[in-house]
């Protein structure tokens, strides 16, 4: 093992690197990318809502010891003491970032800062996982940014899709069925995540519990724990095209835009990789400088630390610079270019 490997920075990188990702991927939906400054905070907040599962649990402690039926008490420590705490504390951050944005504003704004406060938890869950079965943590960032990363993302994306839905229903075709539709919306703000949460986690909690579970009935309930992931995953590409659609690019030089656009938020993305990165690279310095007694080693490892931040705190500081500047001139050439190519 080298000297890299046997510092927990590559596992924050493997923890973080898959949110920036999918983030990404997201973003390259918009086609008008919002804020940076609030994506980021989007971001950071739902690492930092982890800190508050305490607090939301505390909201359904006692209802799985409501019944004495273990099934019906796996079932409702699945819904009310994982699902719906995690998918609150989240959905709270999602409302704090999008109400600081007009309610005229595009809502794939909403979707994107949903992503961005799902994939934030998801990285910072990841980074916890990781460091606790350091044995074994290869194969478990492999799995997690496959499945259980994206999964988190997209009950984000599904999140902040209803609450787009709901605050611009008719403009996104939300009314077009039943009347119904204007409080179904919102009850599908909370209800639709926390659900399938629920049904992702209870086929693991299962084979938790009866680890005796074997052969057919075992493989059974792991491809239904997968089915529903991937389902999950498959039904927020779905909304987020189905929100993004009302602001496809129709034009060449919107295409052109959006391409643009894409490739700035590529370097913001990759900006606040690097500064991620560096700090994980900082932290592990000092952890081992505490925890290993021959200190040489990690002295130097400490600055190099600092210099990784300073760099990606710099490439961050530049490409967004370079975002807000380009995608004001694109803003301002955009009317001209048109004028130009519209038939006389």
């Amino acid at each position: 093992m080298n000297l890299l490997e046997s510092l927990p920075t590559v596992i924050g990188v493997a923890a973080v690197a898959p949110a920036l990702l999918v983030l990404w991927l997201v973003i390259a939906a918009d086609e008008r990318p919002g804020p940076p400054g609030l994506v980021w905070a989007a971001f950071l907040l739902g690492a930092a809502s982890i800190s508050l599962l305490g607090y939301a649990r505390a909201l359904f402690a006692g209802i799985s010891g409501l019944t004495d039926n273990p099934t019906l008490a796996m079932l409702l420590h699945a819904l009310c003491g994982i699902a719906a705490p995690e998918e609150i504390v989240k959905i709270l951050v999602i409302l704090a970032i999008s109400t600081q944005r007009a309610r005229s504003a595009d809502p794939m704004d909403t979707v994107v800062y949903g992503a961005a406060a799902g994939l934030g938890f998801a990285a910072y869950e990841n980074l916890v996982y990781l460091l606790q079965y350091p044995d074994m943590w290869r194969s478990l960032a492999v799995l997690r940014s496959v499945l259980t990363v994206p999964f988190h993302g997209a009950l984000g994306v599904i999140a902040g899709a209803y609450i787009a839905i709901s605050r611009s229903g008719k403009a996104l075709g939300a009314h077009r069925r039943d009347g119904l539709a204007v409080v179904r919306t919102p009850l599908l703000v909370v209800l639709a995540p926390v659900v399938l949460h629920a049904a992702f986690d209870l086929p693991l909690l299962t084979l938790q519990q009866h680890p005796e579970i074997d052969g057919v009935m075992r493989r059974v309930l792991e491809a239904a724990g997968l089915l529903i992931g991937f389902g999950t995953i498959a039904l927020a590409a779905r909304l987020v095209r189905r929100i993004g659609a009302h602001h496809a690019p129709h034009t060449e030089v919107s295409r052109e835009r959006l391409s643009e656009l894409r490739g700035m938020w590529a370097l913001l993305v990759a900006g606040g990789g690097a500064g991620f990165a560096g700090t994980a690279f900082l932290l592990s310095s000092i952890h081992h400088w505490f925890a290993n007694p021959e200190r040489n080693v990690t002295m130097v490892l400490i600055p190099l630390g600092f210099v990784s931040i300073a760099i990606g705190i710099i490439l961050l500081v530049l490409t967004t610079t370079a975002y807000v500047l380009g995608r004001n001139r694109l803003r301002s050439a955009a009317p001209g270019i048109q004028a130009m190519s519209a038939p006389n």
